[in-house]
């Protein structure tokens, strides 16, 4: 299956990286190169890049690889202990939006299926449509989290582009999505009407000025993910000069930093998307976007593997008693990492011989709340889903 997709990718033409600093990811990272494509065995991080901007009418494509991203990254530290690092090199854009939609679905499938994780520089952000197909190949139900100050919904006939694909996942056949969250939305970008579509659709969305105020509660947002696409126009022009979009309003650089290193710890993220990345960028922007992922692989390298659950007594087991008995919510907070989960019941069915379980990250101030008497909301949106 690997040696399959080697077909799609193009290794990089720098040669910067032949005589790597001491000390640097340089000497840690594998690349594509014409005479071997990488192995790739469970727990690599395998980079690629897809200069594919056709989906956003409002970008004049140029040609260029991300390469000076790559060489930002390669000379930082390497502070990762057995971290194993692949770069694929390259996706070309194929004869048509869909072809390329085609490639990327299908490389990213078959590095899922090797349990190692996808990490795609990418062009338009339609291009989160491409990467979610490769979650059907697998035949899995997932969650997908976008940090984006839009939602990029558009209406049911639409063609997929970078402001229209989220209608196309949402009605995608068969249906393998099972939540949706928002990170970073801008309200003078988002009609009242798609806020409101968002919440009847028991979807999880957070403004701007939310993650301003509480970064942390990103954290079990992103915990629960498969695949998180990050949209660079979500960072402000100011720390990202060259944001395609040029936004004055977004979040800070070390923000950017922290979400991608929560979406690193995450056990159950398969996939890590970066789009509207710049094909040539100056030095200022191409340093940030190599430390957002420098950071996405510092959380990699320091997953704790409590999730799906390890051996029961790693954990810390609390139920709370809701509504004078009308509700047990039942916590665990893992030994390893500190981190917080709940139980929330599916909703008993006539004739259901089993009560099952589903478990959803959550954070301390969850279980503060139930210890209030009041339900979480993130327990009750997931309930409602359940049903």
């Amino acid at each position: 299956m690997i040696s399959e997709i080697s077909l799609f990718f193009e290794p990089l033409s720098t040669n910067a990286l032949d005589e790597p600093l001491k000390g640097t990811l340089a000497e840690r990272i594998e690349y594509f190169t014409p005479d071997r494509f990488p192995d790739i065995t469970k727990g690599t991080v395998a980079i690629l890049s897809v200069p594919e901007f056709r989906g956003d009418e409002d970008v004049v494509y140029n040609s260029g690889n991300h390469e000076g991203i790559r060489l930002e990254l390669a000379n930082l530290k390497d502070n990762f202990s057995s971290l194993r690092i692949v770069d694929l090199g390259v996706i070309r854009p194929g004869e048509t939006v869909k072809d390329t939609y085609y490639a990327v679905s299908a490389a990213v499938a078959a590095i899922i299926k090797e349990g190692a994780i996808a990490v795609i520089l990418g062009g338009s952000d339609d291009l989160t449509y491409a990467n979610y197909l490769a979650y059907e190949k697998l035949e899995q139900v997932v969650n997908l989290v976008s940090v984006d100050p839009r939602f990029d919904i558009g209406e049911a006939e639409d063609e997929v582009s970078a402001n229209k694909y989220l209608q196309k996942i949402i009605l995608h056949q068969p249906n393998i999505l099972f939540n949706f969250s928002n990170l970073a939305y801008q309200s003078h970008h988002v009609p009242t009407s798609e806020v409101n579509l968002m919440k009847k659709m028991y979807f999880d969305v957070y403004r701007l000025g939310e993650l301003q105020h509480n970064l942390e509660q990103v954290e079990p947002v992103v915990r629960s993910a498969d695949l998180l696409s990050f949209d660079l126009s979500a960072v402000r022009s100011s720390d990202l000069p060259d944001n395609l979009l040029q936004e004055p309003n977004g979040l800070y650089g070390e923000q950017a930093c922290a979400i991608a290193r929560y979406s690193g710890l995450s056990d159950k993220l398969s996939s890590f998307g970066v789009f509207n990345v710049p094909l040539e960028a100056s030095d200022r922007s191409n340093k940030l976007i190599a430390q957002i992922l420098w950071y996405f692989l510092l959380g990699v390298n320091n997953r704790k593997g409590d999730y799906p659950f390890a051996d029961k007594d790693t954990y810390t087991k609390y139920t709370v008693s809701i509504e004078d008995g009308t509700y047990d919510i039942v916590f665990y907070k893992s030994h390893l990492s500190d981190r917080w989960w709940m139980e929330v019941p599916y909703p008993s069915k006539r004739g259901s011989k089993y009560q099952r379980h589903f478990m959803v990250p959550c954070h301390y101030e969850d279980y503060q709340t139930a210890c209030k008497d009041e339900i979480p909301d993130r327990w009750w949106q997931t309930f409602q889903k359940l049903g």
